[in-house]
């Protein structure tokens, strides 16, 4: 897999340098950095601008472009026997997921499921939760429904983000929860829904009426620890 950006190619270097295969740098580095990098073993190369954004397929690269081990998935159900877990249903923007990602990372969230979709692009989602997913439980699992089940069954609180909901502010939350948050334009549906246990809202000023996804996601994982 390849992924690109100094911020997640660094996080990688200091927390998963094991999994780095290759490393490709196109911008001048001091002679000290670049050492260092020579030390770490694996193959480092200089390549040229123009090839480093062929390789990233964007020109956001920043200079640096790594071949690296693809992510692991896991069975969701492995997840059962968490505290706080995160479902996204039919969420597709990888800048959203990544930033998601990034959040529940910092905020205690046991592992997260990508639901109503096949696959996702990985390496997009890499770069935008500054690489923070290899150290986050994913899983995909096509039909969310399939997921609420599961998590009922073994004891979850189902708890589901929508602007018609209570206060999380005034929500109780138990010990053992999982927060559902919709797609960026549907957002729940009426099928997921019902099988909620809850639906939890945060309230607006000045008249202001949502949230970018990604966002309420932040707040409502931190209100719900």
């Amino acid at each position: 897999m390849i992924i690109y950006a100094k911020q997640s190619i660094y996080y990688m270097l200091d927390h998963h340098m094991d999994k780095i295969r290759k490393l490709y740098v196109a911008k001048d580095l001091p002679k000290d950095e670049f050492a260092r990098l020579m030390r770490m073993g694996f193959e480092l190369k200089r390549i040229p601008n123009e090839a480093a954004t062929k390789m990233a397929k964007t020109t956001n690269h920043q200079g640096f472009v790594a071949e690296v081990e693809p992510l692991r998935l896991q069975d969701h159900r492995e997840f059962l026997d968490h505290n706080f877990v995160l479902v996204l249903s039919s969420l597709t923007d990888i800048g959203n997921i990544g930033a998601i990602v990034r959040s529940a990372y910092a905020l205690g969230v046991d592992a997260i499921i990508a639901c109503g979709v096949k696959s996702l692009p990985f390496e997009g989602i890499v770069r935008s939760s500054t690489a923070t997913i290899y150290d986050m439980p994913f899983a995909i699992v096509q039909n969310t429904l399939d997921v609420l089940n599961d998590l009922a069954t073994s004891g979850f609180t189902l708890y589901g983000a929508d602007m018609d909901g209570e206060d999380i502010r005034d929500a109780k939350i138990h010990p053992k929860r999982a927060l559902v948050l919709g797609g960026e334009g549907e957002g729940l549906t009426r099928r997921v829904k019902q099988k909620l246990d809850k639906i939890v809202s945060i309230q607006m000023r000045a008249g202001f009426d949502s949230l970018n996804v990604n966002a309420a996601a932040a707040i409502l994982m931190d209100r719900m620890r």
